[in-house]
């Protein structure tokens, strides 16, 4: 990896779920210099904050090569998670400090391994702010919410 600019891709997640738990989706934008990629998924019963972790996971999955990754992402689950929590909980044998089991464990450590590819900070941007990338990720969210149900 080098620290060339062509390494650098920005990265818009966000998840949404209608009820909690209830029918959900994820949404995610990449861009890499002038190239931008839109994903989507959902599921027909989750909730939200697998939803926010299902869009930042699916998004570093989609990147061929290790890059360094600004990611954007308006949960605060999310961000607190991958700079705060995981240390201790991997400690902990994946529990919380009050010694229960780290709720959405699968996708943490998932997360945990695909984020090791890259080098990744991390910044929270307020939601539903009119920030026009994350209304972008939280209608594609929207968008899977619907293709979930479809499926």
């Amino acid at each position: 990896m080098t620290d060339g600019v062509e390494d650098q891709v920005d990265i818009y997640t966000d998840g949404a779920c209608k009820g909690n738990p209830g029918p959900g989706g994820w949404g995610a934008l990449l861009r890499f210099r002038d190239q931008e990629k839109e994903l989507c998924g959902g599921e027909l019963s989750t909730t939200n904050n697998r939803m926010e972790l299902m869009a930042v996971l699916e998004a570093l999955r989609a990147l061929k090569r290790s890059c360094r990754v600004n990611l954007y992402t308006d949960s605060e689950y999310v961000r607190r998670g991958m700079t705060e929590w995981v240390k201790g909980w991997q400690r902990n044998g994946w529990r919380t400090a009050s010694r229960q089991p780290v709720k959405n464990v699968d996708l943490w450590q998932s997360l945990v391994d695909e984020a090791r590819r890259h080098q990744v900070e991390w910044h929270w941007v307020k939601g539903h702010a009119g920030h026009p990338d994350n209304e972008r990720a939280d209608g594609l969210a929207n968008a899977g919410i619907a293709r979930g149900r479809a499926a």
